[in-house]
């Protein structure tokens, strides 16, 4: 694999990663939690823009996007579902699997 496409990947991992954990710490604030988790998730999603400009020195705008949200659908869906118990629909499962079929149509 060529280099530029790994530093991609890593740096994308990364930004996607953040976000998720802001996220997570969004959720946990829409709950109930206190000004704190709020703060910390504004915190990670900065860190993730961070990572994800960095992303757009080794990729394309359009191909770095798409592979940005597929990710994070997959990561929020996870996160979602393990930490706090949320359920599919099966037209959700069927929109998430079309979205990996553009992915794969927008990579080639």
């Amino acid at each position: 694999m060529h280099s530029a496409k790994i530093i991609f990947l890593a740096l994308m991992c990364l930004a996607v990663v953040s976000e998720l954990v802001g996220d997570f710490f969004f959720k946990k604030w829409a709950l109930g939690d206190g000004m704190f988790v709020l703060g910390f998730g504004l915190l990670m999603y900065f860190v993730g823009s961070v990572f994800w400009a960095f992303t757009l020195k080794h990729e394309t705008l359009s191909q770095a996007i798409t592979v940005f949200v597929l990710l994070s659908l997959f990561g929020a869906v996870f996160v979602g579902a393990v930490f706090f118990h949320e359920d599919l629909s099966f037209l959700n499962k069927v929109g998430i699997f079309l979205a990996a079929v553009s992915i794969v149509l927008v990579e080639m």
